[in-house]
């Protein structure tokens, strides 16, 4: 059901055509690298983070190789960078893992883009599925992911 969210999404955002499907997976950064035909920095991965409270999370879009900074995380947001359980992403983001993206989330889940993103032309997020993606400029993905901000909360592998 999630891609088909995303798909509605963009659809309605002039979009919707530009969505790319693999065969295979594209649930991890190689992989999505791998099917895409890019160097994997420009995977755009979102980590999906505890919120404020159990029922919200932090959704944070980075490169495909940068790292989460815990010490800058925790200065940002005011709290410990601490990932949801598998079970938990799906019921606070609407996507399964290998598929969490910054579109069409529920209240639940809040965007954040990390300036990792800004040194390429364009990025790929999953669009809902482990085996989907689209190609953003970072101001586009700005725009669709309806991004609380841009932070720096990472640091380059």
């Amino acid at each position: 059901m999630s891609i088909e969210s995303v798909q509605e999404f963009l659809s309605e955002h002039g979009r919707g055509g530009a969505i790319r499907r693999t065969d295979g997976s594209s649930a991890t950064v190689a992989e999505a690298a791998a099917a895409f035909g890019v160097e994997p920095a420009r995977i755009a991965k979102t980590l999906s983070f505890r919120g404020d409270s159990p029922e919200t999370c932090i959704l944070v879009v980075m490169a495909g190789d940068a790292r989460t900074d815990n010490a800058a995380f925790k200065a940002r947001f005011g709290r410990k960078a601490t990932m949801l359980k598998a079970d938990e992403v799906e019921a606070l983001t609407g996507h399964p893992v290998g598929g969490v993206c910054p579109f069409a989330n529920p209240e639940s889940a809040t965007v954040f883009l990390d300036t990792s993103l800004k040194r390429f032309d364009t990025v790929f997020p999953a669009v809902g599925s482990a085996d989907s993606a689209i190609e953003l400029t970072p101001a586009e993905l700005e725009v669709l992911s309806g991004a609380s901000a841009w932070v720096t909360v990472s640091r380059l592998a």
